[in-house]
């Protein structure tokens, strides 16, 4: 029996929604979001680099990987904000453990609990419920560790008591039904989401605006959150992961692939949720990028520098933000000059730290969730 992990919000949708995307394993950022216009890149990948033709371009420097096709509209609708070059700068070279990387990158840094976590319990007003903060899958992620309460979930149907004949939901309903002050009031909320999570089981989920989701498990988690949303269940804050970007054997069978999902999955929630994406924002990180030099292997190791996406209202998108000196100005690792990498110009909490601001943050707070670190927030909004 799936238990349900604190109580339901009472905001509905009165809150907008931040949805964090983790690509775990190191994403290559030079694949996904390549510098077409540097003749650097492709003496460094003569054999795995995107070529000009096939990507989509985006500026007079970079094109999107041709996998990434279905969030060219969001670029050009101005929907879609990317940052190069971007990551973790403390970690120095000779660290490059993806556990290390990605427990540094979820913590904010060296600190008790998660960013997100954190920004959740220091906010003004605090959000609480079950599905006020959901993470997709079988783990919670580091990121909310802290946060007032989360409910991790594979999918609808582990929001459940007492399994579909519901006697000991109502057992619970009238022993409850006594308790008053906050108890009582949350376990009410409690009921009442249940109720409405078993509503939205009972009919099968006709997406908006002919979106179709493809029938992997990124997609069908992010269709799961935009039920939620437009459910006006009080979503605010959501994880959700897609793992395998490791690739340091034939890049391309993982990194086209995995490319695919991740444009097709975004494509179709933005789709689906219309005009709703004015309230909505995600971020996609990785805990860093990958070497410039293709390897032996057809692939490419451990790197520093990545990207960074911003995809949801408000955002100003259809640009690159930050940094970015190209590929001529390269970070050596130590005494070796075999592989060089991209250099962390942008620090992965100057990216955050706006989508939080738009979330309701405030920055007097934003020493508590980034604790000894200087901020400087991008302007990735007007």
């Amino acid at each position: 029996m799936a238990t349900p992990q604190a109580i339901i919000t009472g905001n509905r949708d009165e809150r907008r929604t931040l949805i964090v995307v983790f690509l775990r394993g190191g994403a290559d950022g030079l694949s996904l979001v390549a510098p077409i216009e540097d003749d650097h890149y492709y003496r460094a990948r003569p054999r795995i680099a995107i070529k000009k033709a096939d990507a989509v371009p985006l500026d007079d420097r970079f094109g999107l990987h041709p996998n990434m096709r279905p969030l060219e509209a969001a670029w050009r609708e101005g929907d879609l904000a990317i940052v190069h070059a971007c990551g973790i700068e403390e970690i120095a070279d000779g660290t490059r453990s993806h556990f290390e990387a990605q427990d540094s990158m979820e913590h904010g840094g060296v600190a008790a609990g998660g960013w997100l976590g954190r920004f959740l319990r220091t906010r003004p007003a605090p959000i609480s419920g079950a599905l006020a903060c959901v993470a997709v899958g079988k783990s919670l992620p580091e990121c909310l560790l802290g946060a007032p309460s989360v409910t991790v979930m594979t999918s609808l149907n582990d929001f459940a008591l007492g399994g579909e004949s519901g006697t000991l939901r109502n057992q619970l309903e009238r022993l409850y039904a006594m308790e008053t002050g906050q108890l009582g009031a949350a376990a009410r909320d409690t009921f009442d989401a249940i109720r409405r999570i078993d509503a939205m089981r009972s009919e099968k989920y006709m997406p908006g605006n002919s979106a179709t989701y493809a029938n992997d498990e990124f997609s069908t988690g992010l269709m799961q959150l935009a039920q939620l949303i437009k459910g006006d269940m009080g979503l605010e804050a959501a994880s959700i992961d897609l793992d395998g970007w490791d690739s340091h054997f034939t890049q391309e069978t993982l990194v086209n692939p995995l490319s695919t999902r991740l444009a097709a999955g975004l494509s179709a929630f933005r789709q689906d949720l219309g005009e709703r994406m004015k309230t909505v924002s995600i971020v996609v990180m990785t805990e860093f990028g990958r070497t410039v030099q293709e390897n032996s292997a057809f692939g490419t190791d451990h790197g520093r520098g990545g990207t960074m996406w911003v995809l949801g209202g408000g955002v100003q998108g259809g640009r690159i933000h930050g940094d970015w000196r190209g590929l001529g100005q390269l970070e050596a690792r130590g005494v070796s000059t075999s592989y060089e990498d991209l250099p962390v110009l942008n620090n992965y909490r100057n990216v955050l730290a706006p989508v939080l601001l738009r979330h309701g943050g405030h920055t007097a707070d934003f020493e508590k969730v980034f604790p000894n670190f200087s901020l400087a927030p991008l302007p990735l909004y007007a």
